[in-house]
């Protein structure tokens, strides 16, 4: 079981930039793909961003691609997102999660693929 603490967040005017951190503890941190989503309020959580457990393959929503990067560091038991050029609509809660899965070859984009949530982080973006 992995276990995430996001971390972040804050209050940013549109068009710039914040950089979420994603920190795991647990022996297989390694091992999986990690997510990240966000909820705004009203709304259903949606996938951002996800990179497979080794690093090499990416998947964005494509309301984020070109502004937003997901990078990993496993020795450092930490999974990034990069976020630039931010909107008002990017506005939400953001979640990390561990894919069920270890070793998927693909990045998963659905809920249902995820388990381990961290509490979340908030990003707020004033226009």
């Amino acid at each position: 079981q992995v276990q995430f603490v996001e971390s972040g967040g804050g209050l940013v005017q549109a068009g710039g930039s914040l950089r979420l951190s994603c920190a795991a503890s647990g022996r297989t941190f390694s091992w999986h793909a990690v997510g990240w989503f966000r909820q705004a309020p009203g709304k259903e959580r949606e996938f951002v961003a996800a990179i497979i457990w080794g690093g090499g393959t990416t998947d964005y929503a494509d309301s984020v691609k070109g502004r937003f990067a997901i990078s990993r560091d496993n020795a450092k038991d930490t999974v990034y997102l990069q976020m630039n050029s931010l909107k008002p609509e990017d506005t939400a809660v953001y979640y990390c999660a561990a894919d069920s899965v270890a070793y998927r070859r693909y990045a998963a984009s659905h809920l249902h693929d995820y388990d381990s949530w961290g509490q979340g982080t908030q990003v707020t973006v004033s226009s």
